[in-house]
């Protein structure tokens, strides 16, 4: 099977113009040989992006021909340090057109994200207000609003085509503001439908008194993010969502006058500028360091800079602008799969025109008597055949309870009856499917990948 669909991969549907065809060909025999090296399909640029050759050759120059120290110090290696690391850290600043920010260098999003569940002064009356369609991270801080007398609530979604019910959101925002502090929040595009949010509902959250967290992870891969046109108070992200390489670093984007907002319930090395043991006290740093609990990856933090160079040597535009071409094409041709009797091989969930999306494609596949079939089967067919694609409910159970038609209360049911459980357990428990199959595309992606793809789709039944 796997040769037959390489060769297919060579010959199918070359009347198809794709954008900028011939420059990405060639950024990925110069960048990405190793997909190619290894007939290796790879769909999974929203789980991560693919780092190039000649990030790993600066980084590890870098590395070889320096000495680096722990930056909390003014020795010679540690300012060496320090200053790569300040470096990067502006360069954030200026990719995002983010100088009224402070950069503070997480883990990745979900550790952005927790700063702000755990600082934000959610209070008795507070309100989380968040779409949806949110990754976990974004769902959990619930939690934390929750465990200091708050309130949440959830704007739902169309099931047609996966975006806000506006008449919804528009009545939530307009609750009165009685004095409590609100946030609210919701992703830039979604990790699993490839929507994109419309930015504009931020300035009218913000218009009624809303702090407003802004999930970029997933839109800032393939899509300009300038915050001097949009203005969240939170931005979280993650780097290797970007460009692949190093993986371990986000960042939190704060808003440099709600700053102080956060109010941080604990202090570790590196955060204060003076704690003591004998009296009850210490002062916060002022700035980013605040946040930045111990010593910072110090040797990884300056290859953000040259992943950063790489994506504006390219343009970010012109990545938009491939990644959107690839997404139609796959779009268009995987629609017109059919099986002999004219019924689909495959449902892609979320709107029909692709219009305000991302490079990623939630589907379904079914077979020729109309069941679906399993995502676990997809995925291990796929394997077998050197495809890298993903499958499950992606870390967004709100996207993935519209799309399997999961009511509320067949869900409560299910959680108060059961202390633990997952995939299989409520699919027994409720006799309906859970899990879909992730596409996503990204800059190494060539139309002989989707060909292949594509190809594979054709045989499954």
């Amino acid at each position: 099977m796997l040769a037959s669909l390489f060769k297919r991969k060579s010959t199918a549907l070359q009347t198809t113009e794709l954008q900028d065809e011939s420059f990405f060909n060639s950024l990925r025999k110069a960048e990405y040989s190793r997909l190619d090296d290894h007939n290796h399909v790879y769909l999974d640029y929203t789980g991560g992006n693919l780092y190039a050759a000649s990030q790993l050759d600066a980084h590890h120059k870098i590395l070889k021909e320096h000495t680096f120290g722990n930056p909390h110090s003014t020795n010679p290696t540690s300012t060496h340090a320090t200053r790569l690391v300040e470096a990067a850290r502006q360069r954030v600043l200026d990719f995002f057109n983010a100088q009224d920010y402070f950069c503070i260098f997480t883990q990745n999003a979900s550790g952005a994200l927790k700063i702000v569940g755990e600082c934000y002064p959610f209070q008795p009356g507070s309100e989380y207000l968040l779409f949806a369609d949110n990754h976990n991270s974004v769902n959990g801080i619930r939690e934390y609003c929750k465990s200091k007398g708050g309130n949440y609530r959830y704007v739902p979604m169309q099931i047609e085509d996966l975006r806000v019910e506006r008449q919804f959101l528009e009545e939530a925002l307009s609750i009165p503001h009685t004095g409590s502090n609100r946030l609210f929040a919701y992703p830039a595009q979604s990790n699993v439908s490839g929507v994109q949010h419309d930015l504009g509902w931020m300035a009218k959250a913000q218009q009624k008194g809303w702090d407003v967290l802004l999930d970029a992870a997933a839109f800032v891969p393939s899509s300009r993010l300038d915050l001097q046109e949009v203005k969240p108070d939170f931005v979280s992200i993650s780097f290797y969502k970007i460009f692949g390489y190093p993986t371990g670093l986000g960042c939190l984007l704060v808003k440099k006058t709600k700053f102080n907002k956060l109010c941080k319930p604990w202090f570790a090395g590196g955060t204060v500028t003076l704690a003591s043991v004998k009296s009850p006290h210490h002062f916060l740093a002022g700035n980013h360091e605040r946040f930045e609990n111990g010593t910072l990856n110090y040797l990884d933090i300056p290859a953000l800079k040259i992943g950063l160079d790489h994506i504006d040597a390219i343009g970010i535009e012109r990545i938009n602008a491939r990644v959107n071409s690839l997404t139609r094409y796959l779009f268009t041709h995987l629609r017109a799969l059919k099986h002999p009797d004219g019924s689909p091989k495959v449902r892609i969930f979320g709107p029909a025109d692709r219009e305000q999306t991302g490079g990623t494609l939630i589907m379904n596949f079914y077979d020729a008597r109309g069941r679906t079939l399993p995502f676990e089967e997809v995925e291990e067919k796929a394997n077998a055949c050197n495809i890298s694609l993903r499958t499950g409910c992606f870390c967004n159970p709100g996207i993935d309870e519209i799309n399997n038609d999961l009511s509320s209360e067949e869900l409560g049911e299910f959680f108060s009856s059961n202390l633990h459980g997952g995939y299989r357990e409520i699919i027994n428990a409720l006799q309906k499917m859970r899990g879909a199959i992730r596409i996503s595309v990204g800059i190494a992606t060539t139309k002989a990948d989707l060909d292949y793809f594509i190809a594979f789709a054709e045989k499954l039944s």
